[in-house]
């Protein structure tokens, strides 16, 4: 079984370009934005300015310690973190929904999606600030495992066309901002590094009437917010505990930083005690349980709002069904935990995959030539796997 193992990682291998992706267009204040498109952009002169920041590349970034977690990045192959762009995104109403367009997501690559927001200091222009390793980033909206259909935040956005939408505040303050959104891969993440982020960073202007500028020690900084021990960066995904109905997914990273600030409907119970904070504007109480999300809304006649701020992280060791295992699946258990029963149909999904590639180019090939010579005579053909394929090249 393990030679089936090595084997998936060679088809996942083989797809791999394939199998990853980036925000290529961004729908802002009414207006549509072409994102950074890394393998045409390069190579026009002048090239094209974007209000998304340049990335190398439709890779991941798995190593959580560098700089390359903030807006994208490939030191490994010397492009240090990302560069700010030259444009931003304005007007982008506070209370407004904003629109990203992936490219195409591959099925295999499911995970939370999230979003993060920066406020540019006064003084800076966001078409030059870096924030560094400063703690200066919210969250705004995550999408992880929604529990009522056990659907993944991945797979909700291919069904909606690679399109995820989030709100900005209402409350926050006009001023420039950095938006740094994510997909997070977990096909890999059954240990550290594993799980695969997919960063990207928006410049905007917001615009409004609103009031709060987050601060104090729910802000974050990447490289920083997450680690080895951060929770749901590990998560065996293919062990039967974590597949089976009802298990929640800790999302990675704080806790909203506003309450209603999502603009999804997928919800993911976060196991964590109860903490409330009062912050400055808005009019929304979210309560988050041990073990399941519950959500009660009151109005006040007064501005401030109770919302978790902050929470206290419990990890639950669960026993399988399997007598003397666990949750925390060992080198190749990931798959699937005793008999690697999950594993064995994803080889046998991406090798039929791999197959079809391989015949689709195999017909391309003898199309193309059969335009260039004549049919060989039916004693000089054979067929493989319903191709036919000449012996000998024509000629």
């Amino acid at each position: 079984m393990k030679s089936i193992i090595a084997s998936l990682g060679a088809l996942a291998a083989a797809t791999q370009v394939a199998a990853h992706g980036y925000v290529a267009s961004a729908l802002i204040g009414g207006t549509n934005y072409t994102g950074y498109l890394p393998y045409t952009d390069p190579y026009y002169s002048p090239p094209p300015e974007r209000i998304i920041r340049a990335i190398p590349g439709n890779g991941p970034v798995t190593d959580m310690s560098l700089i390359d977690i903030q807006c994208n990045g490939w030191s490994d192959g010397g492009v240090i973190g990302s560069s700010p762009a030259p444009l931003y995104a304005t007007p982008a109403p506070a209370g407004s929904t904003v629109t990203l367009q992936w490219t195409d997501w591959p099925d295999t690559h499911i995970g939370p999606i999230i979003t993060y927001m920066a406020k540019v200091p006064s003084g800076s222009s966001v078409t030059s600030w870096l924030p560094g390793t400063s703690a200066v980033w919210f969250k705004i909206d995550e999408a992880g495992l929604d529990l009522s259909t056990n659907t993944w935040a991945a797979i909700k956005l291919i069904a909606d066309g690679n399109r995820y939408s989030f709100t900005i505040p209402a409350s926050l303050a006009p001023g420039q901002y950095i938006i740094r959104h994510e997909i997070i891969a977990l096909h890999s993440s059954y240990t550290y590094p594993g799980a695969q982020s997919y960063p990207s960073c928006i410049q905007i202007e917001v615009t409004g009437s609103g009031s709060v500028t987050p601060s104090g020690s729910n802000l974050v900084a990447f490289p920083g917010a997450y680690d080895g021990t951060t929770p749901g960066l590990v998560w065996p995904l293919w062990n039967p505990n974590n597949l089976q109905s009802g298990v929640a997914y800790p999302i990675p990273g704080p806790s909203l930083y506003f309450s209603g600030g999502s603009a999804t409907s997928t919800t993911t119970a976060r196991t964590s005690s109860t903490t409330t904070t009062t912050t400055k504007a808005s009019s929304t109480t979210t309560t988050r349980g041990s073990t399941t999300t519950t959500t009660t809304t009151t109005t006040k006649a007064s501005s401030t709002t109770t919302t978790p701020r902050t929470s206290t992280t419990t990890t639950t060791t669960k026993t399988s069904t399997t007598t003397g295992s666990s949750s925390v699946a060992s080198a190749y258990a990931q798959c699937g935990g005793s008999g690697w029963t999950v594993c064995f149909w994803i080889y046998l999904h991406l090798q039929q995959r791999l197959l079809l590639a391989m015949r689709s180019k195999l017909n391309a090939q003898y199309l193309g030539n059969a335009k260039r010579s004549p049919r060989p005579a039916p004693d000089k053909a054979h067929r493989l796997s319903g191709i036919l394929v000449d012996r000998k090249p024509a000629g």
